[in-house]
């Protein structure tokens, strides 16, 4: 049932049919109430100089984006980098260190499935996650972090920081309740954004490649990977962040004769204690130079104020 309900959604959000489209227009007072409260909250909030380098890489919209491959390939760039993120999805509260330069400090059920991807990919940074994002910052700068990527941040008005949007493309595009977008581009708010095949591409690996391979995925609108899938035995969609069960896994691939299970970097750090055979998507993202020219210049900036 909460499978079905949270599709139902990401259909109404992303590609809505007739009745979504009448429901969406129903909704639009609350939504209007809705927007113009945060655009309050907004102007209400004045940012804190945390003094030190700071970049969000987030989206305006509810839903998967591709914010942790980007902020994956823009933090590998940089040494003394640190990744900040609320770790939506963990069996835990609070503030966490999930890896520190040298080491992972915690399972996938403290961090979450991505700050888990941060830890493996980002071998040198430090990754940190907390629903309190200054806490993390500070806890950051305190181990030594020259600069911060907030991932998914661009609603934290109170802190000092460069705004990297992704921009995701929706046939529903009014606020909640009505459409996917938690927030507006505020005209007075400075942000950059990015688009898609325009700004940064996607590139897969796929690894560990078998005969026979059942896709298994837990990501928001999985049909986003149908473009990058090699044939697969069947497609086994589950709600972003579900944790999965080793038995349920074993029924996929005894039901569909699989020699393996095909996964996402996101879904591949929350199985692979289960001891099954695996293949992986490994999904990156190139990006357009001007964008490290873009964060160089902000922290040459940030240099010269302090001095």
């Amino acid at each position: 049932m909460k499978k079905s309900l949270v599709f139902w959604v990401e259909e109404y959000f992303y590609n809505p049919n007739f009745i979504q489209k009448l429901l969406s227009f129903l909704l639009l007072p609350l939504s209007w109430i809705y927007c113009f409260g945060m655009y309050i909250r907004f102007k209400n909030k004045t940012p804190i100089d945390f003094e030190i380098d700071i970049v969000s890489v987030g989206n305006l919209s509810v839903g998967g984006s591709g914010k942790t491959p980007l902020v994956t390939a823009l933090a590998s760039r940089y040494a003394d980098a640190a990744i900040v993120l609320r770790g939506y999805g963990r069996k835990s509260k609070g503030l966490y260190v999930v890896k520190d330069r040298d080491n992972i400090l915690c399972d996938v059920e403290i961090s979450g499935d991505e700050a888990m991807i941060y830890a493996h990919k980002l071998k040198e940074a430090i990754v940190i996650v907390s629903e309190d994002r200054p806490a993390g910052i500070k806890k950051a700068k305190e181990m030594g972090a020259k600069i911060v990527f907030l991932d998914d941040a661009y609603s934290k008005h109170d802190i000092k920081k460069l705004d990297l949007l992704i921009d995701v493309k929706t046939k529903n595009s009014r606020c909640l309740p009505s459409g996917a977008f938690r927030e507006r581009l505020w005209s007075s708010k400075e942000a950059i954004v990015l688009e898609e095949t325009k700004d940064f591409k996607r590139v897969v690996e796929l690894k560990n490649k078998s005969a026979r391979m059942s896709l298994v995925t837990a990501i928001a609108r999985p049909f986003r990977l149908d473009e990058f899938l090699p044939e697969v035995v069947s497609k086994n969609y589950f709600e972003d962040h579900y944790s999965f069960l080793k038995e349920e896994l074993q029924e996929i691939l005894k039901k569909d004769n699989s020699d393996s299970l095909l996964l996402t970097y996101k879904d591949f750090v929350k199985v692979e204690s289960f001891n099954l055979p695996l293949s992986l998507l490994d999904l990156e993202v190139i990006v357009d130079d001007k964008f490290f020219n873009i964060i160089d210049k902000y922290r040459g900036s940030n240099s010269a104020k302090k001095d």
